[in-house]
């Protein structure tokens, strides 16, 4: 996975507000996975892709939920996180297009972090592929609403 991070991306603690609709947070948050891609895989790519998201991104987690019996469930996405699938060429673009936009988080999984067992070994094959020759399995995005509207257009959600 990578990222790319011109400012610092994220929501200051007075703009989360738990009480608003997910419309209304200023930030929206899209994964967008390679459609042609077993499940498995899939969701493997989603999963770590928005790991990577919710460390570098302030604010997207809310706070703990605490059942009636006192147990805990950590915070989930308050302001939402939208599963989006596209083509293999479309997922590229729409990397490319999140990634030229100042103020726009971009975290993505090379097909190579599928295809290696050490890390070391994928950082190694990623730093072997020119930009245009990786292949993504999954984007993640955080941004202003509109711009990621834009990029990601009317994409069909995960199935």
């Amino acid at each position: 996975m990578s990222s790319t991070v011109d400012e610092a991306i994220g929501f200051t603690a007075e703009e989360v507000d738990t009480s608003a609709p997910t419309r209304s947070a200023r930030l929206k948050w899209v994964v967008v996975v390679d459609a042609d891609i077993p499940s498995g895989r899939a969701v493997n790519a989603a999963v770590c892709v928005a790991a990577a998201t919710v460390d570098a991104v302030a604010g997207v987690l809310g706070p703990d939920a605490v059942d009636a019996d006192g147990a805990t469930h950590p915070g989930l996405p308050w302001a939402g996180c939208t599963i989006l699938t596209a083509d293999a060429a479309t997922l590229r673009a729409i990397r490319g297009k999140a990634a030229a936009h100042p103020g726009t988080f971009v975290a993505d999984m090379p097909s190579a972090a599928q295809a290696t067992r050490v890390y070391d070994e994928y950082i190694e094959s990623v730093a072997a592929e020119r930009a245009e020759e990786i292949e993504y399995l999954a984007v993640s995005i955080v941004g202003p609403r509109n711009r990621v509207d834009k990029i990601v257009g009317k994409l069909p959600l995960m199935a």
